[in-house]
């Protein structure tokens, strides 16, 4: 008898041994992208030929909010930052234990709300593009 995922309430994502969740950063917007490649070959008085020839772009944007009095850390956006910066690739796993494939991250936007004394924001915005490498 096969058994059930066990889903953890705290585990959303993990990109390689960064956990996207309420204590670092839950996104609440998780849109996912895949092509497909054909290429053409035009033929006389006909519709193009066409031939499958693989996979094409795969990317996920992830977007949510961290309010660090409430969940999330500033920190885990210098983490993502860090990660980024070392232009590698980690697995990607969902929360039940899903391999999506081998990801970089493209580019992470940061938007500051409701900025204190100090230049300090209550709320961040945050929106994350990974693209599949293998």
């Amino acid at each position: 008898m096969a058994s059930s995922p066990v889903l953890s309430s705290g585990n959303l994502l993990t990109l390689g041994m960064f956990l996207f969740g309420m204590d670092t950063a839950a996104y609440s917007e998780f849109q996912r992208s895949q092509a497909w490649r054909h290429e053409g070959t035009d033929r006389h008085m006909a519709r193009p030929a066409s031939q499958f020839v693989g996979p094409g772009e795969d990317t996920i944007t992830l977007a949510g909010l961290l309010v660090p009095e409430i969940f999330g850390t500033y920190g885990s956006l210098d983490r993502l930052v860090e990660m980024a910066d070392t232009g590698d690739n980690w697995p990607l796993v969902d929360g039940i234990g899903r391999v999506l494939g081998h990801f970089r991250i493209d580019r992470l936007d940061t938007t500051h709300r409701m900025v204190l004394a100090g230049g300090i924001p209550r709320a961040v915005d945050f929106q994350i593009q990974l693209t599949r490498v293998d």
